[in-house]
């Protein structure tokens, strides 16, 4: 099976949308890997467009960089250990998402609201002070 022709750092750029920089960086903290140069351009093995997918959506998913390094080593002894990050930042996701879903349920009741003003919705200041420390809560 011939071997698939290396990708300059041009071509990962305009087929990915990372800045060259980006890519530069992603590999300083061993993300990513250049396969050799070709004079003073990196040049990437064309596995390499997968790998920086992963990283956008992981990223994307609140992984940070850090945590990604130390998990996408390519090591397959550190799979459960993946997959036991990846169950932990969906649980992660799942207590923003109820937080924010919430919210925005409380901010669309504010709004329709027919209380003159706002302040008067005992909706709204029920859920105000839900938010108040403790202590101010009980000082009222």
């Amino acid at each position: 099976m011939a071997e698939s022709p290396l990708i300059d750092i041009g071509d990962v750029v305009k087929r990915t949308g990372f800045a060259a920089s980006t890519l530069r960086y992603y590999e300083k903290l061993g993300l990513i890997t250049s396969a050799g140069r070709h004079g003073q351009r990196r040049l990437y093995d064309p596995q390499i467009i997968d790998r920086l997918a992963t990283i956008a959506a992981a990223t994307q998913a609140g992984f940070r960089l850090d945590e990604l390094a130390k998990l996408l080593d390519g090591a397959s002894d550190q799979d459960r250990q993946l997959r036991d990050s990846l169950r932990a930042k969906a649980d992660e996701l799942d207590v923003s998402i109820a937080r924010l879903t919430a919210a925005r349920d409380r901010l669309r009741h504010a709004a329709g609201c027919p209380a003159t003003p706002i302040w008067n919705c005992p909706d709204f200041l029920r859920d105000i002070e839900q938010h108040l420390p403790a202590r101010r809560r009980a000082s009222g």
